[in-house]
């Protein structure tokens, strides 16, 4: 029998049993890809991630994968295996390789040494105009979208709906069915002003019906709304999600460009360890 130890991590927010959960499996030397994939559909989290030796230039390489894909990049697993690695080595950035490159995230820590808050520096995404508008609209349930809807790549493919108000993305009961046979990945749902906004993203054709917190999804909605004019480009954003599915999470990021260029994104967050086990199966 081999034993796979792993951490369970809920990913931005400072509180227990809230937020995005994640599992990381810190030593997944001797995993296949198939192993992996029933692993994570086994934990049922929105991801699952494997700790592998570095190849590179980083500190660790990483694999994640929701209960039926894996991807080449997502930003909860990235920083919720930040503060699982970084907190034992004692390191104020950590390199983590993903199939996207290496994703560096600066940690920052109370005064008795403990990880806080992580920021990462995220893939820059390619925009381009979202496929089938009017199938996406009907699947949500929504007549129109306050900005275009466009899709941005960092890794995932993300596409972006603008409603009239919060309360308008808190009633969003979408077709999940429809949502599925869509072409990108996630759909992101959101409505605010200034720094404060809400989201919802949705993402059943991963086996992820609803997410409770998505760092991937957060970088390209503050280069969304720098691009439309929504904030300035450098200015930081507050992003609650979560919240009609039990979970509340609180997200940062900000977008640095200008001319509609994107030139770097940024997000961060907390996250908190809650829970330890192992699973043992035959070799």
């Amino acid at each position: 029998m081999a034993s796979y130890r792993y951490v369970v991590v809920d990913v931005f927010t400072d509180v227990p049993l809230a937020g995005n959960q994640l599992a990381v499996f810190t030593d997944a030397r001797g995993l296949a890809a198939d192993r992996m994939q029933a692993l994570a559909l086994e934990v049922g989290f929105s991801e699952t991630v494997f700790v592998l030796p570095a190849g590179g230039e980083g500190h660790a390489s990483i694999r994640i994968f929701t209960p039926r894909a894996e991807l080449r990049f997502a930003g909860h697993p990235i920083l919720g295996s930040a503060f699982v690695l970084a907190a034992p080595l004692q390191l104020g950035l950590i390199r983590l390789e993903t199939a996207t490159g290496v994703v560096p995230v600066e940690l920052e820590r109370d005064e008795w040494g403990g990880v806080v808050f992580g920021r990462m520096r995220q893939p820059v995404p390619t925009v381009a105009p979202a496929p089938s508008p009017d199938v996406l609209l009907g699947a949500l349930g929504v007549e129109r979208s306050a900005v275009p809807i466009e899709l941005y790549d960092n890794g995932v493919r993300h596409v972006y709906v603008a409603l009239e108000s919060e309360a308008a993305v808190a009633a969003l009961k979408p077709d999940l069915a429809g949502l599925a046979q869509y072409d990108p990945d996630g759909t992101t749902c959101f409505a605010g002003g200034g720094s404060r906004w809400k989201s919802r993203m949705f993402a059943p054709a991963l086996g992820v019906p609803e997410d409770p917190a998505t760092g991937s999804a957060a970088g390209p909605l503050a280069c969304h709304l720098a691009r439309h004019g929504l904030i300035d480009w450098g200015e930081e954003i507050e992003i609650s999600q979560g919240v009609e599915i039990g979970r509340p999470a609180t997200l940062y990021a900000r977008a640095f460009g200008s001319d509609g260029l994107i030139d770097a994104v940024e997000v961060g967050g907390s996250a908190v360890v809650v829970a330890r086990g192992e699973f043992r199966l035959p070799d």
